[in-house]
């Protein structure tokens, strides 16, 4: 009896934690179909599981400086489609197309950027279709 009650737990524990996993990759927080392209400075490209994750400044028409935070999925899923660890370094000029978030917040999910040498990078979706 005591085995099936640790059986029952085990399970019970398995599903509360897999719900919250997979919740993770929801694009709810997403807007889908819209798309913003801005100009900016990369500050940081950071390589890294489970998301890679570009910061750039972006200066507005006010003339302040706002810091956005744009990602990718891992390495492995973009490497193929041209990023590197080195594709970008602090101080290179960017422009950049993401999905904004809906919260308003400067951050999102990149479609493309192009290098300041021409140089394109595409999210896999995009390159795929």
């Amino acid at each position: 009896m005591r085995k099936i009650l640790v059986a029952i737990l085990v399970v019970a524990v398995g599903l509360s934690i897999s719900v919250p996993l997979a919740a993770h990759h929801g694009g709810a927080s997403i807007l889908s179909g819209k798309s913003v392209t801005m100009k900016g400075t990369v500050t940081e490209w950071q390589w890294t599981n489970p998301h890679c994750l570009l910061k750039f400044d972006v200066k507005g028409e006010d003339g302040k400086v706002v810091q956005w935070v744009a990602e990718t999925p891992a390495p492995n899923t973009i490497y193929p489609f041209g990023y590197r660890k080195d594709s970008m370094k602090p101080g290179d000029q960017i422009s950049i197309t993401l999905n904004p978030v809906k919260s308003g917040v400067p951050a999102g999910s990149i479609i493309r950027i192009v290098l300041a040498d021409g140089t394109k990078l595409e999210r896999v979706q995009e390159r795929a279709q």
